[in-house]
């Protein structure tokens, strides 16, 4: 029987020694600083030899750990090449799970510029509201979070905020929505949770009544009741984005509200193997920065 460490800290040793950082290493494996700290001790006491020099913040690799790093970095390449070959066998379509209104108001209006560039790759798309973990139903995922998913790699697409829009005939009046005071007019329309409206109004210091209006609980709905003049939303931008390019919403203050959570596309990292989702994933940051 092989005598083996324990293989989370053979993970954060490599990735720790190949940035010579903790920091770095745990962006990589999406974990905190001190649990790579803690793993890389673990092996350290595994061992029985330092595996880094320690100098404050800097590190270095020890004569062994530089030795240990080499022989590592090799068995993880032929790790990742012999699952690559495996998953080979069962690659199919391209599968991505993504949140319903980030589909509906954003990827939806832009795939065909992806068909275009990339018809060899046989897309399908599922959208959920469901929390992804990576397993083996999806390839990959567009979620809404603050950047970390345990054991998946994370790539930004877009921070979100929130301001108020409606429609062009709504905002010219009457009554005229000129400052965020006269909202108190308006109907407003509400998304989940129902508590964004509030943390809005004390951003834009004023009062308003914010138990009238309907309710939604996906945020394209809110967006499309808005371009039907429905009512005032608190539009996510991100989300909104096209519809006020083209003018079927219009933002009524520049004042806007921070959203904590951003979108981003989630994947394992073996999945970077797959053509498929290497230029799907390239394709979608493209079209990100130019949103």
């Amino acid at each position: 029987m092989r005598r083996l460490p324990p293989l989370g800290a053979l993970r954060a040793f490599e990735a720790a020694a190949r940035h010579l950082s903790f920091t770095r290493a745990a962006g990589e494996l999406c974990v905190t600083q001190a649990a790579i700290s803690h793993q890389v001790r673990q092996l350290e006491d595994w061992l029985g030899e330092p595996m880094f020099t320690r100098r404050g913040h800097a590190l270095t690799l020890t004569r062994k750990g530089a030795s240990y790093l080499a022989e590592l970095s090799l068995a993880f390449d032929r790790i990742a090449e012999a699952t690559g070959q495996v998953r080979k066998a069962r690659e199919g379509p391209l599968r991505i799970t993504v949140l319903p209104s980030f589909a509906s108001r954003w990827l939806l209006p832009r795939l065909p510029a992806f068909r275009a560039r990339h018809p060899e790759v046989d897309l399908r798309v599922t959208s959920s509201l469901e929390t992804w973990d990576g397993r083996d139903e999806f390839d990959a995922g567009i979620r809404s979070g603050l950047g970390r998913w345990p054991g998946l790699k994370a790539d930004l697409l877009a921070r979100e905020s929130l301001s108020p829009v409606c429609s062009p005939a709504l905002a010219q009046g009457p009554p005229l929505l000129a400052e965020p005071a006269d909202l108190v007019a308006a109907p407003l329309l509400h998304d989940q949770p129902r508590a964004a409206w509030e943390q809005w109004c004390r951003h834009a210091n004023v009062s308003l009544d914010l138990s009238q209006g309907p309710a939604f609980n996906d945020s394209a709905l809110v967006l499309q009741a808005a371009v039907e003049g429905q009512g005032v939303a608190l539009g996510r931008l991100t989300l909104a984005g096209d519809d006020l390019r083209k003018g079927r919403l219009v933002r009524l203050f520049d004042l806007a509200l921070p959203n904590d959570y951003s979108y981003w596309i989630v994947y394992p990292r073996l999945a970077t193997q797959r053509p498929d989702l290497v230029a799907f994933r390239r394709w979608l940051l493209e079209e990100a920065r130019r949103a």
